[in-house]
């Protein structure tokens, strides 16, 4: 699913309305539609209070619009429209004089002398500013949006929370804090960063039937990668093979007191499909990882950490981090790796922390290697970021600079390619926060890009997995217990369902 900046956003509505054909009025009331169903589904007693707020562009319309569908479904509805020298938009006036042949009751906001008593238990409507906003909401209207906020618990904001920029950085704004956003057709992109996640509250997507041939043919620097994205992807089994088509992995893992890291990559590793996988442990892991993971070979290179561990020739991909703390041999045994391996590794944790203090190691990575920090480490490797529009512009200009793909774990994980492409995963829980999930995922990637996934793909692939395996281990047994483990548990859960 492409996301689309803000002005694509209103040539997809241009396109869609001359190449349909459709009215802008009717592509309006589309959104109407679709907007009052959801709302009559989900605020199913009639009896309920309804309050919309209006400005006077092409949001404002849609909730007048709205106001209509639902008055006409014998919901007691007030429009609230914040008046302005102005006249609206078109289509916002002629859904004020369809409007006004209702029995809904409008009101015209001068000051704040003129906002409405609100109880906690009024829907509120926000349909003051949409998409389009290019400048920060003052005056009458940042007035309105912080009335609205201290007065109201059940908001459902049209399209945008208003206040909030789609492409930008809205630090400073006075912003809608909604409990519902309804979305039209796509994602947006201010939707999947932290830092906004107070305002858009729960993100529906309402498809309003935008020209099909405007999204595959418009360009965009994001993507959020859903179910039919990662369809594209997936390569099933062919049934004469062996298990030297599906690669043979190397996991540089654990020291002493932190096996647990090298168990669950190795696990995650064998579960992703891999045909074969050699582990680099410390001698003081070997009886540990032989037990949990007999399926994985093993050689040991030092007593209490990985130490002076040579010869990667016979791979096709070595991953390298997890749990292998930080020795003063890591800096020597990571450039030997990076001088003598020339095919793309996945780089994470430990080695990642070791990457940091050692800077002049970055310009010898391997191209194409994926590396998979989580905000912290990215901070440690690339300084800080004022905010997460700017930590994501950071992750693609590294990502070009290095030649490499940058795997920036969060809610949203977001997948940098040195060629400016950047991906928003679309799967996954809160309670894969917990120790161990991050190991996992380094096994995943490792063990796809053996099987010869492009480095690209199996980044993308292995963190919708990771993502989708979580899922179904929260549905299952709740966010608060799932564990690292029950992530690779269900692995094969996560393959079947992508496969059906």
């Amino acid at each position: 699913m492409k996301i689309f900046t803000a002005p694509q956003i209103k040539g997809w509505d241009l396109f869609t309305i001359q190449n349909e054909p459709v009215k802008s009025i009717r592509l309006m009331e589309r959104a109407a539609k679709e907007c009052s169903t959801w709302i009559r589904r989900n605020f199913q007693n009639n009896k309920i209070v309804v309050n919309i707020f209006c400005g006077k562009g092409n949001n404002g319309g849609d909730g007048l619009a709205i106001a209509r569908h639902l008055c006409q479904d014998k919901y007691k509805v007030s429009v609230f429209i914040l008046e302005s020298e102005k006249p609206g938009s078109p289509d916002f006036e002629t859904n004020l004089r369809r409007l006004n042949k209702t029995s809904v009751k409008i009101f015209f906001l001068k000051n704040e002398k003129s906002f409405p008593v609100l109880s906690k238990e009024d829907l509120i409507i926000d349909a003051i500013f949409g998409t389009g906003l290019n400048k920060k909401p003052t005056g009458l209207v940042s007035s309105l949006i912080r009335f609205i906020n201290s007065n109201s618990t059940n908001i459902v904001s049209i399209d945008v929370p208003s206040g909030l920029y789609i492409d930008k950085n809205s630090k400073g704004n006075d912003i809608i804090k909604a409990s519902y956003t309804l979305t039209f057709q796509n994602q947006k992109l201010a939707f999947l960063m932290p830092e906004n996640e107070a305002f858009v509250g729960n993100v529906v997507l309402l498809n309003i039937g935008l020209s099909k041939e405007y999204e595959q043919n418009e360009k965009s620097a994001f993507e959020f990668v859903d179910r039919n994205f990662i369809e594209e992807i997936y390569t099933p089994r062919n049934a004469f093979s062996n298990k030297g088509n599906y690669g043979y992995a190397c996991l540089l893992a654990g020291s002493y007191g932190m096996m647990g890291a090298a168990v669950l990559s190795s696990r995650a590793c064998l579960r992703s499909g891999v045909g074969k996988l050699t582990c680099y442990i410390c001698e003081a892991g070997y009886d540990i990882l032989q037990t949990s993971a007999p399926e994985a070979m093993c050689k040991v290179f030092g007593d209490r950490f990985i130490k002076d561990a040579s010869d990667f020739t016979e791979f096709d991909v070595v991953g390298i981090g997890p749990g292998i703390g930080k020795y003063e041999s890591h800096p020597q045994l990571m450039k030997n790796l990076f001088s003598s391996f020339k095919k793309p590794l996945v780089i994470d944790a430990d080695a990642l922390n070791v990457l940091s203090e050692n800077q002049s190691l970055y310009k010898s990575i391997p191209a194409n290697s994926i590396i998979t920090p989580h905000p912290k480490e990215f901070e440690r490797l690339f300084g800080k970021s004022d905010s997460d529009f700017n930590r994501i512009k950071l992750a693609l200009s590294k990502s070009k600079e290095l030649n490499i793909y940058i795997v920036l774990k969060g809610h949203y994980t977001f997948i940098a390619s040195p060629d400016g492409q950047g991906f928003f995963n679309s799967t996954g829980n809160a309670g894969m926060a917990t120790a161990g999930a991050g190991d996992v995922l380094t096994g995943i990637i490792t063990g796809l890009l053996a099987q010869k996934y492009t480095p690209l793909d199996a980044a993308i692939f292995g963190v919708y997995l990771h993502g989708l395996a979580g899922d179904i281990a929260a549905k299952n047994i709740s966010q608060e217990a799932l564990i690292a483990n029950d992530i690779i548990e269900n692995l094969g859960n996560a393959f079947k369902e992508i496969s059906i």
